[in-house]
């Protein structure tokens, strides 16, 4: 068992494998451990913040970098579990870390209209630009129909929606415990529960991709027609794909919301779904580990331009974009370890 879980954790279909990036990969899981202590409490939420954001990313790399079906629609399932927690939690509170449960049945719903979504897109042989336009009109259906909710009568129990001003109020995540509940501000407590939740899909989903189920959707990304002569449907492995990296979507929304106590519709808007496909575009979106390093950085990169000349951030961003897709197709880090190749080759 451990034997075939080594196989599959430094199996082809991600970047580093072998005992030196292993040591790496432990090294720097320590020092993320290690990191609050030797920062204050502000700096530490605001990580937790960037972490959110990672599992949507790493959905939208199974999606897209090895499924290879863009979509824009990870924005929709961030925020539709955003909201399910919310109404959740405003109508059933907090107490024996109900939180949690609210956590696994709004990334559920995600899942479920996932499912129902992505099978009319690939039953339906939707691809290519087309799968991008529906999933973008998806997205921002959503937003639109979520930001008219500011009446009184836009309530669901005691949970309501305000329309473009967002909700707010909803109680962060509780885990029960004897002697009362521990509640999960946004501080080291959460910060060590996210940082473990990552490490934990981190690896699953390097399993994930590196089992048959992976090298499949691997193989449909390069050439759909001839996975579909060699007796694979197509059409399932994509769905299969599009479930698990929309729920993930779902996860980040979910996280987020708990870790702010609010969600609005601008969390789904325009910019908003473009932004996840800039993180991936920039890092790599063909290898988990590039889009993790990669969205961490890009993240940071465009909060330090919003704080210093909001104005640019987005300009940068795009110009960004344009610069990785022009000379680094594949993103900076798998351009950066390719280049590191051929130049050992070299000497």
């Amino acid at each position: 068992m451990l034997a075939k879980a080594n196989k599959l954790l430094n199996g082809p279909q991600t970047i580093g494998r072998g005992p030196a990036f292993w040591t790496g990969f432990v090294i720097v899981v320590l020092a993320a451990a290690a990191y609050p202590s030797f920062t204050d409490g502000w700096t530490v939420g605001n990580t937790v913040y960037f972490f959110n954001w990672i599992f949507m990313a790493l959905g939208l790399s199974l999606i897209w970098g090895y499924g290879g079906a863009l979509s824009f629609g990870q924005t929709a399932f961030f925020g539709l579990a955003g909201y399910a927690y919310g109404i959740l939690t405003l109508n059933y509170g907090s107490d024996y870390g109900f939180t949690i449960l609210a956590v696994v049945i709004a990334v559920a719903i995600s899942a479920v209209f996932a499912a129902v979504l992505g099978y009319f897109l690939f039953f339906g042989r939707i691809s290519g630009v087309f799968l991008g336009i529906v999933t973008l009109s998806v997205t921002l259906v959503f937003e639109r129909f979520m930001a008219q909710t500011a009446g009184p009568e836009w309530r669901i129990g005691d949970a309501r929606l305000n329309g473009f001003n967002g909700m707010t109020g909803m109680p962060p995540l509780t885990i029960p415990w004897f002697g009362g509940d521990i509640v999960l501000f946004p501080d080291v407590q959460l910060y060590y529960v996210i940082l473990a939740l990552l490490v934990v899909v981190y690896l699953g989903l390097r399993i994930l991709v590196n089992s048959r189920f992976g090298n499949v959707l691997v193989a449909i990304r390069e050439n759909p027609e001839r996975a579909e002569m060699l007796g694979y449907d197509v059409r399932k492995y994509q769905l299969i794909a599009f479930i698990i990296g929309s729920s993930l979507a779902g996860l980040s929304g979910v996280l987020y919301t708990s870790w702010g106590q609010y969600i609005t519709p601008s969390s789904m808007g325009l910019t908003a779904a473009a932004l996840p496909v800039v993180w991936v575009a920039v890092g790599g979106r063909s290898d988990l580990t590039a889009t993790l390093v990669g969205t961490f950085a890009v993240l940071s990169v465009f909060q330090t331009l919003t704080i210093y000349g909001s104005q640019y951030a987005l300009v940068v961003m795009g110009a960004l974009l344009v610069v990785v897709v022009l000379f680094a197709p594949q993103g900076l880090i798998p351009g950066i370890a390719g280049l590191s190749r051929r130049l050992r080759g070299a000497r």
